[in-house]
């Protein structure tokens, strides 16, 4: 099972879209299951369901970029550089996906549906409800990203 496919099982099962995500990349981080659930646990649907902030996707895959390029000493400011420089990447990939948009509630309200061309781990798997197709997104972008950058 890819992490795509691992993701969406795990939304399926319960999991908010922020620890789908993250999920996913879990034998990557050194981080427990456990750990990693507790700390996204209030940041799906929006930040604690109220689909006003950014989606939990987003989040999701930021934490993952940010365990997997960690800016943990403020003495190390290309630390801070190249992790910021991969979450902008990140942001503007999914965006570019969903019409510029990054906030849950809006996203819910687009009605979006896997495409082949913009959405196609979603496509793929036959995702077909609104979050599958944003949890299974951001982890083909991040995974994706973190490919190109010789982190996985």
């Amino acid at each position: 099972m890819d992490r795509c496919e691992q993701a969406l099982a795990y939304h399926q099962g319960g999991y908010n879209c922020a620890q789908s995500v993250t999920l996913a990349f879990a034998e990557d981080t050194g981080v427990s299951r456990e750990t990693l659930l507790a700390i996204v646990g209030g940041m799906g649907g929006g930040v604690g369901g109220t689909r006003e902030e950014l989606c939990g996707a987003i989040s999701g895959g930021t934490m993952v970029l940010g365990m997997m390029a960690p800016f943990a000493d403020p003495e190390r400011t290309e630390d801070r550089r190249r992790l910021y420089g991969y979450v902008k990447e990140f942001r503007k990939r999914f965006t570019g996906r969903f019409n510029g948009l990054s906030q849950c509630g809006s996203l819910l309200r687009s009605r979006v549906e896997a495409t082949e061309e913009l959405t196609p781990a979603a496509f793929r798997l036959g995702a077909k409800k609104h979050c599958d197709i944003m949890v299974v997104t951001a982890v083909e972008i991040v995974e994706q990203m973190l490919k190109e950058e010789g982190l996985l």
